[in-house]
């Protein structure tokens, strides 16, 4: 069966990349490959690729930087790639807007699995109403996010957490149920990557992301969205004075 999904395959290794080609080749997928981090850079600009595979560790701008700058203007999924597997490492991939992170060496099919959850994730499927409020407006059809009259980017996870909790506002959701309907359901207990998205949400929607109007946290629980409404007695007082 033939996917027809392109992915770029960012690898300062050789071997890496001619294992990886072969690979997903076969699964149908059409694969560009890149050594460095600059001419990833260079071949997302020309290819634009739906799915970006990047290894952290290369000579030269590495996987972090190179994803920061792909996120700049870039929203398809990335998955890291690296040796390393210290929580920091995972924390600092998902800081610089990576969706997934996979630990060399990899099962190929542990791969392919989360190479499809990420596409699956990422196409548009249903979409929800569009959300408008007075300082915040989230065209889900469009995949675009309006904060303060400002146009803001969201990564694919920031883009699929906002969905889930929009999608159930005013109901808390318990860090599993987010983690398994965006991470997939071998998901549940890395709590830690959800934060990560969270606060990067905050920065972007709140006006003050420590005391946060519409992302709220349930204690022990999980998190909300909470559509801001001004005070209606605040309200209420400046219509009795017209």
């Amino acid at each position: 069966m033939v996917n027809a999904a392109s992915i770029l395959v960012v690898d300062d290794e050789p071997q890496i990349r001619r294992v990886l080609r072969s690979t997903l080749s076969t699964r149908g997928y059409v694969i560009t490959e890149a050594k460095t981090g600059e001419e990833a850079l260079e071949s997302m600009r020309k290819e634009r690729p739906d799915l970006i595979l990047l290894d952290m560790n290369m000579p030269g701008m590495g996987g972090i930087e190179a994803c920061r700058e792909i996120r700049r203007t870039f929203g398809a999924p990335i998955i890291m790639l690296t040796v390393r597997n210290a929580e920091r490492d995972k924390v600092g991939a998902l800081d610089a807007g990576a969706d997934d992170y996979v630990v060399k060496p990899f099962g190929i099919e542990e791969l392919l699995a989360r190479i499809r959850a990420a596409l699956r994730r990422y196409s548009p499927g249903d979409t929800l109403p569009s959300f408008v409020s007075k300082d915040l407006t989230i065209d889900f059809e469009a995949r675009q996010m309006t904060v303060r009259d400002r146009i803001v980017h969201l990564t694919p996870k920031e883009y699929d957490v906002l969905k889930h909790l929009v999608a159930n506002q005013g109901k808390p959701l318990t860090h599993r149920r987010l983690l398994q309907s965006v991470w997939g359901p071998d998901y549940g207990e890395e709590t830690e990557s959800l934060r990560v998205v969270i606060n990067q949400l905050r920065k972007k929607i709140e006006t003050d992301p420590t005391h946060p109007k519409y992302i709220v946290t349930e204690p022990w629980v999980g998190y909300r969205f909470q559509p801001f409404q001004e005070n209606p007695s605040r309200t209420r007082s400046r219509k009795s004075r017209v």
